[in-house]
């Protein structure tokens, strides 16, 4: 991991840009914490860019609970060199939303699929090194989305203990059974009215989680409209679990 570089934000919250091998990231820690903090990855649908406004006031709100909060770009995403495969895939994709055509198992699979497998390990990779700063301790929690993500990382890495899942994305069929393997706490935000989303598919994997603790919390409105105590609700959700 390197950094590139380093600014104070005005509430005194350290933001660092990092590079991890070909992938960059960013690394937020409290302003005046006097001992190792938790640690949350901050997932997003790809764009660093584009979702850095939401994503700092989302770290921000961590630093404020003592937390750290670091995320990374998406394969294919930002500066990131594209995947033909999955822009042929996006481009499926906006072809059936566009004439009101349902969207196909096989569409989602080449979009998400290859997404999971490249990221998971990317993500991986990040905690590795973030762990490894005197300035980051345990335990770990994940929040966002890509949903698929949140799930195979809730599965195949111990180290995270509790997870709030946005259910704002496409899911592969395969996802569900890897959802009834996902045994640590869950909070799933859920917008009723989500015109990217369906609504059942999100009601139907929630149903096939298989922790014993899971929420989910429902609100009326569209993909980007998430109300602002839903999101108090899963930080403190995650403070519970991490503190």
């Amino acid at each position: 991991m390197q950094f590139t570089s380093e600014q104070r934000l005005d509430d005194g919250v350290l933001e660092r840009e990092f590079t991890l091998g070909e992938i960059p990231g960013i690394l937020w820690t409290p302003g005046s914490a006097s001992a190792p903090a938790p640690l949350i990855l901050l997932g997003h649908p790809g764009g660093l860019r584009k979702m850095y406004p939401r994503l700092v006031a989302r770290a921000r709100h961590s630093a404020a609970d003592g937390f750290a909060a670091a995320t990374i770009e998406l394969p294919g995403s930002g500066d990131r060199p594209c995947s033909a495969a999955a822009e042929q895939a996006r481009a499926d994709l906006r072809r059936a939303l566009e004439a009101g055509e349902p969207v196909g198992d096989e569409i989602v699979d080449r979009l998400v699929l290859p997404l999971v497998e490249k990221s998971v390990p990317e993500w991986q990779a990040a905690l590795n090194a973030l762990l490894s700063l005197p300035e980051i301790g345990g335990p770990v929690g994940y929040s966002g989305g890509v949903i698929a993500i949140g799930i195979r990382l809730a599965v195949v890495e111990q180290r995270i203990s509790a997870a709030v899942l946005f259910a704002g994305s496409f899911v592969p069929a395969a996802m569900f059974e890897e959802a009834r393997q996902v045994t640590i706490p869950l909070h799933v935000l859920l917008q009723w009215d989500d015109e990217g989303n369906d609504r059942q598919a999100a009601l139907d994997l929630f149903d096939a989680f298989g922790s014993k603790e899971k929420t989910l919390h429902a609100n009326l409105g569209g993909h980007t409209g998430v109300p602002q105590f839903a999101g108090d609700a899963a930080a403190q959700f995650l403070a519970r679990h991490l503190k």
